[in-house]
């Protein structure tokens, strides 16, 4: 890689308290497709004990962390030994400390919980919600192991003609020619209450947006078979099945929400707690 962008490390976040292996793996296979670096990120937050044992709790967190960056990092040589990983145990709000690293980072890696949307935004560990939320990188959020077993291997996009759905095309792009793996661009057209033209004429005019956002980019990416879809539904619904057998799913985001992540949009959130293969969410640049 000659992009100075391409070198940069890959950014996984551990969770001494939560099985890491998975979000690991999609870390440290793609850090090894790119030939860059990986770091491994684990957060002790500040204790709330008043009482004696308060500084007793906190050194058995920072222990359980150390042991978990090392477990991890012995687990991720094993997995790839060329792919030496650098490991980081910070103080903070886990949410926070992984998300300012999102302005030097090539990308982030979450594992998930599938919690309810209830759950993911109240609890004291969240990462997903939040990091994705305010992140200035891709984000990757791995609730399930890749379906390797696909073949034709492939992933897929959503497209709405957006700023950042060009953003996750590109990425997209990029992530199927990696892999050798087939890309199904998506554009949903979900029907509005009042149609004021005729559905094929808008169905038309979904199709032709879809072939003007890819237009271009299979000169730059030859080898990537892609094919072009409109189906007529959510788009939550419709991207999760679309998917449901792929890769990765890859979607933009818009704007930058806060660390409650209110902001982080409804297609995103739903497929973060619909889809079953990892969710890639890229922000505009």
């Amino acid at each position: 890689m000659t992009d100075s962008g391409e070198r940069r490390e890959i950014v996984v976040g551990i969770d001494p308290a939560r099985d890491w292996r998975m979000a690991l793996a999609w870390a440290v296979d793609e850090a090894r497709r790119r030939r860059c670096g990986l770091r491994l990120v684990a957060a002790v937050p500040p204790t709330r004990d008043r009482h004696a044992d308060g500084t007793s709790h906190g050194i058995a967190l920072h222990q359980a962390a150390s042991e978990a960056l090392g477990a991890a990092a012995a687990w991720s040589l094993e997995r790839h030994p060329e792919v030496e990983p650098a490991v980081d145990l910070v103080d903070g709000l886990p949410a926070q400390a992984i998300g300012r690293l999102s302005g030097q980072a090539r990308m982030i890696v979450l594992g998930s919980r599938h919690l309810s949307r209830s759950s993911e935004f109240f609890s004291a560990g969240s990462l997903v919600v939040p990091v994705t939320a305010q992140a200035r990188c891709p984000v990757v959020v791995v609730g399930d192991a890749e379906h390797v077993t696909q073949q034709p291997p492939y992933l897929v996009v959503g497209i709405d003609g957006s700023e950042s759905s060009k953003a996750a095309l590109a990425l997209a792009f990029e992530e199927a020619d990696l892999r050798g793996a087939k890309l199904r661009a998506v554009s949903v057209w979900q029907a509005p209450l009042f149609l004021l033209h005729d559905e094929e004429e808008a169905l038309q005019a979904q199709r032709r947006m879809l072939a003007e956002t890819t237009a271009g980019w299979t000169q730059k990416y030859p080898d990537v078979a892609v094919t072009h879809e409109v189906p007529i539904g959510h788009p939550v619904e419709e991207l999760a099945g679309a998917a449901e057998h792929a890769l990765a799913v890859v979607v933009g985001r818009r704007g930058r929400g806060g660390y409650t992540g209110m902001r982080l949009g409804s297609v995103v959130h739903g497929l973060l707690h619909r889809a079953h293969c990892p969710v890639i969410t890229v922000p505009v640049p």
